[in-house]
């Protein structure tokens, strides 16, 4: 038993932890969790837990049932909304197959097999989500309408808003789990608020939006209302994206910093965007999952619809800030495109694949668009070789589907149980007949 392992079991005794959940996610990034006893922690530790990885969606096949949980150690924090006494803590979890190895369908170990790959390389991928999300009144029924919390926009600051006090609430949690913030404030949209990760290791930002999902949850019914994370929830106003700015260190040396270059972007960086552009169309299936994704997507409001970079042009789908020239480690690259209801894990591990493509091939990046791409006509665009993204889930998974790259770093099964899934999603989808349509046809035709 190693030491982090002896320092949990230490502080279950110690903090009368009463309940362990393990914790991990399906393919779809939805969150599972299975509670132990401290008595059977030890065990866990050493052998894991077995459950039926069949019911779990995507995990496994019928006759492969048989899967294991293995907690680890490292991502060990008491949960703060559960008391302070007879309390639970959580872990996430490693899926195992019954001989020992990684699960090939195990998000997390999707991007873990990333990562190395990019260790391999001598490079560590670091992370930095700015969330967004909307809050609504409780609903009094499925059909009612949706009312946000407050009529507030972008850095408004509401005397005696509820938002406020929700952030704080938020904020205070995520902090006492270990999850550091770093900046929080009211969006565009009514009801709508950012709250952005501290940067850190793709992995660790991965299992912290995964946490941070369920504490704003946790928070919203404490607070009488209901948070969500859906893309496009509000036709009129702006979508919830989750812009991440990445960027690649080697050892203590960031891999994007190149001083006296343009915009102080680095031979690596450069070729790590245009391996993001490259790719961007085929990695939008899992960057943006669901059909609703594609109504933020080409919804205006700063949304990236289009295959392109600049400095400081929020239109593009990928953005080089430049806060604090001169300083190394802050240089990184901000990708635009990727929603909060993303599964982080197979989101990081594809954009991670697509920028180190650009590296390992050697990708020429293009010029820089600074203009707003919104306002350019399709010809202007055409001209200027900027291609869109798709347009519906439709098109991304047809793209998904023919892309090596896709395949290779979600590996078969999970590449397969994707590409299924969605088309699914996307028959049940085109079979509604919409309140939109009923609106404009029923009686006219």
């Amino acid at each position: 038993m190693d030491r982090q392992q002896e320092f949990v079991l230490r502080t279950v005794e110690e903090r009368d932890i009463r309940f362990i959940r393990l914790w991990f996610t399906d393919v779809l990034g939805v969150l599972k969790s299975v509670a132990v006893a401290p008595a059977e922690l030890e065990q866990a530790f050493g052998e894991g837990i077995g459950f039926d990885g069949s019911a779990i969606e995507g995990l496994t096949r019928v006759y492969e049932a048989d899967m294991i949980a293995k907690p680890d150690p490292t991502t060990f924090q008491i949960l703060p909304w559960r008391g302070d006494r007879h309390g639970t803590a959580r872990m996430f979890c490693d899926i195992l197959t019954p001989d020992g190895e990684p699960a090939l369908a195990d998000p997390r170990n999707v991007l873990k097999r990333a990562l190395a790959r990019a260790s391999d390389k001598g490079f560590t991928f670091y992370t930095h989500p700015e969330v967004e999300f909307y809050l609504f009144e409780q609903m009094s029924g499925p059909n009612a309408p949706l009312v946000p919390v407050d009529t507030g926009g972008y850095f408004d600051h509401l005397a005696r808003g509820s938002t406020h006090d929700f952030r704080r609430a938020a904020i205070s949690m995520l902090e006492s789990m270990g999850i550091s913030v770093e900046y929080s404030h009211h969006e565009a949209g009514p009801g709508q608020n950012e709250i952005d990760l501290r940067y850190a290791d793709a992995l660790t930002t991965a299992d912290n939006l995964m946490t941070f999902r369920t504490v704003v949850k946790e928070v919203a019914l404490e607070q009488g209302v209901f948070a969500t994370f859906m893309p496009k929830p509000l036709a009129d106003h702006p979508g919830s994206g989750m812009h991440t700015h990445v960027s690649l260190f080697e050892g203590d040396r960031n891999a994007f910093h190149e001083p006296g270059a343009q915009f102080e972007l680095s031979k690596t960086g450069r070729q790590f965007i245009a391996g993001l552009l490259v790719h961007a169309a085929e990695v939008t299936a899992v960057t943006n999952q669901y059909v609703n994704s594609y109504k933020r997507l080409w919804g205006g409001a700063e949304a990236p619809s289009y295959v392109c970079w600049g400095h400081n042009n929020r239109s593009a789908l990928v953005r080089v800030p430049m806060y604090k020239p001169g300083k190394g480690n802050s240089s990184r690259i901000e990708y635009r495109g990727i929603d909060s209801a993303a599964n982080p894990y197979l989101a990081f591990a594809v954009m991670l694949a697509a920028g180190l493509k650009g590296i390992e091939e050697g990708y020429d990046l293009p010029d820089a668009t600074e203009d707003d791409v919104w306002e350019l006509t399709d010809a202007e665009r055409r001209a200027l070789g900027i291609t869109p993204l798709p347009q519906n889930l439709d098109a991304a998974i047809a793209i998904m589907e023919r892309s090596e790259l896709v395949a290779e770093t979600l590996g078969e099964h999970v590449f397969r149980y994707v590409l299924a899934n969605k088309r699914q999603e996307w028959d049940a989808y085109r079979a509604q007949v919409t309140p939109y349509e009923l609106h404009r046809f029923l009686q006219f035709l």
